[in-house]
């Protein structure tokens, strides 16, 4: 069995130099609370733009379909168009409101809130 007054590393405990903390130390620094610039995810802001005018022009196409402004041969295929727009449109939406938020410094905004795919 090894004896108790050595450190694992193999330095004996007299040799190793200890120092006393400060008694108003609370265990914090200052540092760590010290916030980072944003990382701004170009990425998934550059596919949420994409989102957002994929769903646009499908909005509008299905809505110009369903008034009959084209014809349209089969009228019960132009409301896929039209549910599959929305779809696309809304995280592209809500995703290009976030950064737009953050950008503008709003608070409780912030890049952290968009998924980034790196």
């Amino acid at each position: 069995m090894p004896a108790r007054n050595t450190i694992a590393s193999g330095i004996p405990a007299n040799k190793v130099r200890y120092s006393r903390l400060a008694s108003d130390d609370d265990g914090y620094i200052d540092l760590q609370f010290k916030r980072s610039p944003p990382k701004v995810p170009y990425k998934a802001i550059a596919l949420a733009a994409v989102l957002f005018l994929i769903g646009s022009v499908l909005i509008v196409i299905g809505a110009l379909l369903q008034a009959g402004y084209f014809n349209v041969e089969h009228h019960d295929r132009t409301v896929p168009v039209l549910i599959i727009g929305i779809l696309v449109f809304l995280p592209g939406f809500y995703h290009l409101r976030i950064a737009y938020y953050a950008f503008k410094g709003y608070r409780g905004y912030s890049y952290d809130d968009i998924p980034d795919f790196d």
